[in-house]
């Protein structure tokens, strides 16, 4: 309904004319910090925005960074990483060859940033740790029960899962994925990878010829609108004769090597997916160990991508991990993907499983879903992509965890000669 104007506008007058007196007095008496000067720098996070250089507040702060020389260093302690340090490890051990490996990454411990809930194909695994059972590996719960559903909004239809379908899980484990990657680094340690966690990759670092040198660690000690603190400390370089970037989805890394080695040229622009996960403690009496369920259709419409997953672990207690992925090309501006799962949880299909029980754990993570035609070039001067970081999730199979171990352990096998060899030539400063 309009409002009529004849009934407010003298009213709106008065008070515009009011506040006109009183705003010089008004202002006066406001806090220095309120105020706004053009003497103060505009409030930014980081240097990229507003260079140090030009910034009185970093004047006669030390900016040298300490360096350290390795042969390989990787961006990363998920599965690519840590199955290609293990990798070069392992092949340095079996030619006796010294070979200095150090990994970085920004969990304060590893494993501390991968989300539990994972059905994994062991296949990668098998071939890097042959005897991963008799080892310890936390593969606790073999697939017993493979259910696929449409879901309506009341009802459900079942999916058979034919031997030979890429969903089909016969020989897959369910497994808290963030217990799996801190045992590839337990293994990563007793074979001499140097873990450092706790420290973020934030920086790539070049040759003058333009080939990367390796990276530099997160400056620590800034305050938020972007000034050192007391306690400022710069951040240190870790040069290598090769850097294997495997930071994850959209890594902000391999986002600067992308344009700076145009290895998009010849690929199809990478899509995207948000995936939410809890993990629930639930009634003993509703815990089918080994069970995986997947699901596609409501709370979504045929114009959004998504679909859901439920597993049964068996942890010596009962737990469910549960998820919700949305492709973010939806259409929709309203859709919340975290309202669409908590919808998905109250079908009369899921909540019988969830009733009694209590949320333990939940977080959220980005997924490649471009599929093969969406990786990019892998390879450039000093460097290469591994992991999810340029998108190895196989959609099909719903996994990515097999595939990015893969990545890593090929990575390893092609550097592995080029590094450990006496008379090496390359175009570049860094190897090719």
């Amino acid at each position: 309904m309009m409002f009529p104007a004849s009934r407010y506008s003298g009213r709106a007058h008065r008070c515009i004319r009011a506040f006109k007196g009183v705003a010089p007095q008004l202002y006066t008496t406001l806090p220095r910090r309120a105020r706004s000067s053009a003497a103060t720098p505009p409030i930014t996070t980081h240097y990229t925005i507003h260079p140090r250089d030009k910034d009185p507040r970093w004047e006669g702060v030390e900016m040298e960074r300490f360096a350290d020389e390795a042969d390989v260093v990787i961006v990363g302690g998920g599965p690519a990483g840590l199955s290609a340090a293990i990798r070069l490890k392992q092949l340095a051990n079996e030619q006796e060859k010294e070979l200095r490996v150090c990994l970085v990454e920004k969990a304060s411990q590893v494993g501390a940033h991968t989300l539990s809930g994972a059905c994994l194909e062991p296949s990668a695994l098998s071939e890097l740790f042959p005897d991963w059972k008799e080892r310890g590996a936390p593969l606790n719960t073999p697939v017993t029960e493979d259910v696929f559903s449409i879901l309506t909004e009341k009802h459900r239809i079942p999916v058979p899962m034919l031997p030979g379908l890429p969903m089909n899980n016969h020989g897959n484990y369910i497994v808290r994925l963030g217990n799996f990657v801190r045992w590839l680094g337990e293994q990563a340690e007793e074979l001499g990878v140097e873990l450092y966690p706790g420290y973020a990759a934030s920086e790539v670092l070049f040759h003058e010829d333009g080939s990367v040198k390796g990276i530099a660690t997160n400056d620590v000690g800034i305050a938020k609108d972007g000034s050192p603190k007391d306690v400022f400390e710069r951040g240190m370089e870790l040069h290598a004769k090769v850097t294997l970037f495997g930071e994850g989805c959209h890594g902000h890394l391999a986002k600067q090597l992308y344009k700076q080695f145009n290895l998009r040229e010849n690929c199809e622009p990478q899509t995207y997916a948000i995936g939410l996960k809890e993990v629930w403690a639930i009634d003993e009496k509703k815990w089918r160990p080994g069970r995986v369920e997947h699901s596609v259709g409501w709370p979504l419409n045929r114009n959004t991508y998504g679909g859901s997953f439920l597993y049964h672990l068996n942890e010596g207690e009962p737990l469910v991990a549960l998820g919700f992925v949305v492709g973010l090309d939806y259409s929709n501006p309203y859709l919340s993907p975290f309202r669409e799962f908590q919808r998905w949880k109250h079908h009369p299909f899921v909540a019988p499983t969830l009733e009694g029980g209590s949320r333990i754990a939940y977080g959220a993570r980005a997924l490649n879903e471009g599929g093969m035609q969406s990786i990019p070039k892998l390879t450039f001067p000093g460097g290469l992509l591994i992991g999810c970081s340029p998108g190895f999730m196989n959609v099909p199979k719903i996994k990515g965890t097999h595939t990015a171990m893969k990545s890593g352990m090929l990575a390893a096998d092609a550097i592995f000669p080029q590094i450990t060899a006496e008379n090496v030539e390359s175009e570049t400063a860094a190897l090719q």
